[in-house]
């Protein structure tokens, strides 16, 4: 049964996954399309790199620079990461459909699918929210920036646009770059979050095989084969994003802030106002899907030894006691997502990153 159809779908589109069972010129050409998504993401940023640089002096164009400049290399970074562990992503994939990850009969088929349910509505609704608000910031642009001869976003350019024909070749890049934004960021961390949803699957598959060996449908040694299998796809999974969940932390509190000054200072009408609304709600969701599903794998490993624990343990043999007991001894570890090593991915951390938000915000309040 497919995998996260939708989502490797999206993230196809985005450039940043290529089908493995694609022909050697399809592949050639997606990789044509997919360096090219990069290179307008790169180009775009040094646009707003040296806008930054040679007006340092003023302070709103300054931090719109900066802040177009973190999210566009952040995806930048993203998709380069996505495409070095193209053949990491297909082995993780590829585990799923496998013994002793594939569903064995209809109940299990019924909880991927329970899953898999999840993971599409969570895909489409990021996806979503983040073409909202791209649309609305496209439309608007068309209406006043436009109009009125400027680009969608102040920038520096190594050529003369008052010639008509190079400012509209300028305005559309800056459009694609909002559109490759909007790609790259909710599916990369749509596929992250998809991943860790089929860690919770597969623990609750394990949970339901494990309810069978009173019925003496389940075999133990495949039960704890299957529990060792878990927690090395977990430790695969974080060693292949682990780079990107930091980068997204340290993102997030530079945009929140930056957004929330906006909002205290210049969002002097409604069109303004709601424009970043949007902006922060974006913002947080990504963080948001880490800390949630990275907490619910954590909660649901640890919730394995109060499964078993409610076995009906007078009926088995002294030798599937000892097994279940090894099994509830190692699930007393928790399966915990970290961000490179250094901060975990959980409801906690999700607080400490508003609060910092929230206090780099008092302070460039303060200093205005």
């Amino acid at each position: 049964m497919p995998v996260m159809k939708l989502t490797l779908t999206v993230l196809a589109v985005a450039g940043c996954w290529r089908p493995p069972s694609w022909t050697s010129l399809l592949r050639y050409m997606y990789n044509i399309y997919s360096s090219s998504i990069i290179l307008i993401l790169y180009t775009f940023a040094m646009t707003q790199i040296m806008e930054m640089i040679l007006n340092a002096d003023d302070i709103d164009a300054s931090g719109d620079a900066l802040f177009n400049t973190v999210i566009s290399l952040l995806a930048c970074y993203k998709a380069i990461i996505l495409r070095i562990n193209h053949g990491n992503i297909i082995l993780l994939i590829d585990n799923l459909v496998q013994e002793p990850f594939r569903p064995m009969d209809l109940s299990e088929i019924m909880i991927r699918e329970k899953f898999d349910k999840r993971i599409t509505n969570n895909t489409l609704g990021f996806l979503i929210l983040v073409f909202i608000t791209a649309f609305y910031m496209i439309v608007l642009s068309i209406f006043t920036d436009l109009k009125n001869g400027d680009l969608l976003h102040k920038a520096w350019l190594p050529f003369d646009r008052s010639i008509s024909a190079l400012f509209y070749l300028a305005y559309v890049h800056q459009l694609l770059t909002l559109i490759c934004i909007g790609l790259v960021h909710p599916t990369c961390d749509n596929l992250i979050c998809g991943l860790l949803l089929h860690i919770c699957c597969q623990i609750e598959i394990l949970e339901y095989r494990l309810s069978n060996i009173a019925n003496h449908r389940g075999n133990l040694r495949d039960c704890v084969r299957h529990h060792i299998r878990i927690f090395e796809y977990a430790y695969m999974l974080n060693d292949n994003f682990a780079k990107i969940v930091p980068s997204e932390f340290a993102m997030i509190t530079v945009i929140m802030c930056f957004n929330l000054v906006n909002m205290a200072l210049k969002s002097s009408d409604s069109i303004s106002y709601v424009q970043n609304v949007m902006a922060v709600a974006c913002t947080l969701a990504p963080i948001f899907y880490y800390c949630w599903f990275g907490n619910e794998v954590k909660l649901k490993s640890l919730q394995l030894s109060d499964s078993i624990y409610n076995l009906e343990w007078p009926i088995f043999s002294n030798n599937i006691k000892k097994g279940l007991l090894m099994i509830m001894h190692r699930a007393t570890i928790p399966i915990e997502f970290t961000s490179g090593d250094i901060m975990p991915a959980n409801l906690d951390s999700f607080v400490t990153v508003l609060k910092t938000s929230y206090s780099l915000f008092n302070v460039l309040i303060h200093s205005q």
